[in-house]
């Protein structure tokens, strides 16, 4: 259900333009936000903290150098949930198209030089708050029922292999037992034949004791091992029938499994140099992991906060903020978290391992790349 109160902010550069889709807005939301000048923009984004972000621009240009400076700037944006629509003209159209293709934005809305269509920006606003609403419900994303359905069937060797000495350990303990109930008895007629004939005592009738020791152990001990004897069948059996029991189960695991084999991990790779992201491309190519492509920090964390990413390979020198500062970020985040970081470096200086590793990085990798060994680290890390 829509709430009417979610938190929208307009960002633009022409308080007219602002006020125009405020009042397009507020029809159907009750808080909505203009921020007009540049020099407040940051802190106006931080203290409306919103759900969805329109950059109404009058230009692409404009707004992309806006939300650029967010992530570059704000510490708060890049943990932000939110959705970010952009208005555009007819001039910008396809370039914005592709944009929001490659999820750099959320969602547009062809608005200048003239709205055609006044109720598609609210219903665009409307949009964007479902999938904000879905997204919370805490859903996992393909990859993450992937992950766990790969360890649900490892269950199953495990299992297997705990049924098999659970069956070794049935199988000695009932050998002791038989073994136990063996020596016994021959412990007690050798005590008895003993008694009877070896002169510990004197015995008025030999064959009387003798007789009563083994009354002793047909009658008092013999029905106590066949008790054990009948308390342990029960386990022999179910073990036996564990297989049996459990066969659907697993039939249904594996076919979780080899779904789970169909969906490929997300690795995202991040270089300002074109050649350098193409070869990686290629280099990863056979690798059955789906790739994502970014030039910059600000493009990384922007990227993983759209898509999390299973792993990322982070160039340590970018245009806007180091990899070591990218990946600083991408670790305070709730989404990037635990996201492995492989570090991309030219050279291996004390000091980048050092600060690297403090950031959160798992490893690095050299350039020029050795694909084996660039294929190893990519295979570890997705594996974990």
């Amino acid at each position: 259900m829509m709430d009417p109160k979610a938190r929208i902010l307009i960002a633009t550069d022409n308080a007219t333009d602002g006020n125009l889709v405020r009042r397009l807005l507020s029809i159907e939301f009750d808080n909505v936000t203009v921020s007009a000048y540049a020099d407040r923009h940051l802190a106006d984004f931080e203290r409306c903290k919103p759900e969805v972000l329109v950059l109404a621009f009058d230009s692409l240009e404009k707004a992309e150098r806006y939300y650029l400076g967010l992530y570059r700037l704000s510490t708060v944006v890049h943990a932000l949930p939110h959705r970010t629509l952009i208005l555009c003209n007819q001039g910008d159209l396809k370039q914005v198209f592709e944009l929001c293709k490659t999820q750099h934005f959320d969602d547009y809305i062809l608005f200048w030089p003239m709205v055609h269509d006044t109720p598609r920006l609210p219903m665009a606003v409307i949009h964007a708050l479902r999938q904000m609403a879905e997204s919370a419900t805490g859903a996992p994303l393909a990859r993450e029922l992937a992950a766990q359905a790969r360890r649900i069937a490892e269950l199953e060797a495990l299992l297997a292999e705990h049924a098999a000495q659970g069956e070794r350990h049935l199988r000695a303990a009932n050998s002791s037992l038989q073994q136990a109930a063996s020596e016994m008895g021959a412990a007690l007629s050798g005590l008895s034949h003993r008694v009877a004939h070896g002169g510990f005592v004197e015995v008025r009738d030999a064959s009387g004791l003798e007789g009563e020791f083994e009354r002793f152990q047909k009658q008092e001990l013999g029905p106590r091992f066949a008790a054990l004897d009948a308390a342990v069948k029960p386990l022999d059996v179910w073990i036996d029938s564990l297989d049996h029991l459990i066969a659907p189960q697993l039939d249904a695991v594996r076919e979780l499994q080899a779904a789970a084999e169909r969906v490929c991990p997300l690795v995202l790779i991040i270089d300002d140099d074109p050649l350098q992201r193409e070869v990686l491309g290629q280099l990863l190519a056979d690798s059955r992991v789906e790739l994502m492509f970014g030039s910059s920090g600000t493009e990384a964390l922007r990227a993983a906060h759209r898509r999390p990413p299973d792993l990322v390979l982070m160039d340590v020198n970018l245009p806007d903020m180091d990899g070591i500062e990218t990946t600083r970020r991408l670790h305070d985040t709730d989404y990037g978290r635990h996201t492995p970081v492989i570090m991309i470096t030219g050279y291996s200086q004390k000091d980048v391992v050092v600060e690297s590793r403090r950031a959160g990085a798992v490893d690095f990798v050299v350039k020029p790349y050795d694909r084996a060994v660039l294929l190893d680290k990519v295979k570890a890390f997705l594996r974990r």
